[in-house]
This record gives C-alpha cells, structure tokens and sequence, in this order.
C-alpha cells in the first residue's frame, strides 16, 4: 500500500460505520493519522484503524451543533496538534413526501447535512490557513441530478452544499486548501439496508452504467485522490463515483 497520505492528519464525520468507517481505514492504510467523529459508538472503526498500523482518535460529538465541534476541535488539536485534511460525511437522508413535509423535518436535514459542514470548516480551516495546506472534502448525492419523489429537504441540502464548496473553495484557493464535493451512488452501507433493503440497491444498480452495487470500497478511492498531493489543482468540483448514474 502506497503511503501517500504519510504525514497528514484527517479527521471524518459520520465514521462509526458504513462510509464514513470505510474512509478512515482507507486513510489509515495510506498513513494518515486519523480523528474520527460520530454521535455513535466508534469502537468497531477504531479496531479497524489500529489493525491496519494507524494512529486513531475516537470524538463522541455531534457535528450540527456548534459547541460539540468546538470541544471535537479542541480533542483533535490535542491529541494531533493539526488537521490537514477534512472529510465532511456525517448526513442523514430519507423520503419524505412534500405534503407530509414540515419545518421541522426541514430544519433537520438542513442542520445535519448543510450546517454541519459549515461548523466544521469553521472550526478546522483556520489551522489549514495557518499550515499553508488543506484537503477538505464535502459529501453530497447523484439525487441532485436524479428524478426522486419524496426528496425536496434531502436534495435541497446536497444541492446547497455544492454551492458552499463553490464558494469556500474560491477564498480558501490563495491559502494553499483545497474544497471539492464528492458523492456516492446508494451504498451498501449498513444504514442502507437498513432503511432501504437489497432490492432497492439492486434497482438503483440496474440504472447505473456500470451495473453493480456499489461497495464502500468503491467510493473511497475518489476521496484519496482528493485528498492527496496528486489532486493540488483540482478545486471548486463536484465530482460522482456513482457507476455512471448521473452525469454532472
């Protein structure tokens, strides 16, 4: 395995499981030192980095509240003294038909997807100005480009986070960081079958180019590439590793 990521510091949302766990391995693998946060138990993510050599932080923080990041901030700085890299998985998703749709249900979705990316940058992109380097990486979805009833809220915040990395990339390009957007197709997670079952993965395989379910594993590469050196001119974009579902 190719250290590409020696040296560097990365801390994920959302990384008890599924995705989230998926990319601090493969972090871990590559050498990073990784700061995983989730609202969940980490223990099984934690195994999982320490068994492949890598330094690892657990944080019990929810990521849509501001004074829990603030402390996230502070654990990390602590134990690493950096982050150099940021990967913003933490999400929620579901249907919810716009007649059944209410302010609450919104306001939800909008605290979990989009303004948890924004605590989060906030809190970690000042110690990137201070480095001179940056890797921040913002999950949204192929529903964006995808005909989907029920995802008014859910598609609402992915959308708006591809503005947000539009925008943040533009300021943060002079300081040496750069902010991209990457999104998955609908993964075998355990989340996703729980919610969502097998044969709604096999439906959502059969509409992509590429006609597998997707794997984690299928995923993570796209966020090791943004993340490393090889990706240094790559800012602003949104990018799908979906098997060809959507195109943007």
């Amino acid at each position: 395995m190719y250290r590409t990521h020696e040296g560097r510091t990365a801390v994920v949302t959302g990384a008890a499981r599924g995705l989230g766990q998926a990319i601090c391995l493969a972090l871990a693998e590559r050498g990073a030192d990784v700061a995983g946060i989730d609202i969940a138990d980490l223990g099984e993510t934690g195994d999982l980095v320490r068994a492949a050599g890598g330094n690892w932080l657990a944080v019990r923080a929810d990521v849509s509240v501001a004074a829990d990041v603030a402390t996230a901030l502070g654990e990390v700085m602590g134990r690493f003294g950096r982050c150099d890299i940021l990967v913003n998985n933490a999400g929620i998703y579901g249907y919810v038909a716009w007649d059944d749709l209410d302010w609450e249900t919104w306001r939800r979705f909008h605290q979990v997807n989009l303004d948890s990316q924004f605590f989060m940058c906030k809190a970690f992109v000042p110690g990137m100005k201070a480095h001179g380097w940056g890797r921040i990486v913002n999950l949204t979805s192929d529903s964006v480009a995808v005909p989907i009833p029920g995802t008014v809220a859910y598609k609402t915040t992915k959308m708006a986070i591809i503005g947000f990395t539009r925008g943040l990339a533009a300021d943060l390009a002079p300081h040496g960081i750069t902010v991209n957007a990457a999104s998955p197709s609908l993964t075998r997670t355990p989340g996703v079958i729980e919610r969502m079952g097998e044969e709604r993965l096999r439906q959502i395989a059969e509409r992509q180019m590429i006609r597998k379910v997707a794997e984690p594993q299928d995923f993570v590469g796209l966020v090791l590439f943004l993340t490393g050196e090889d990706a240094h001119f790559v800012t602003g974009q949104t990018l799908f590793a979906d098997g060809g579902l959507a195109f943007a």
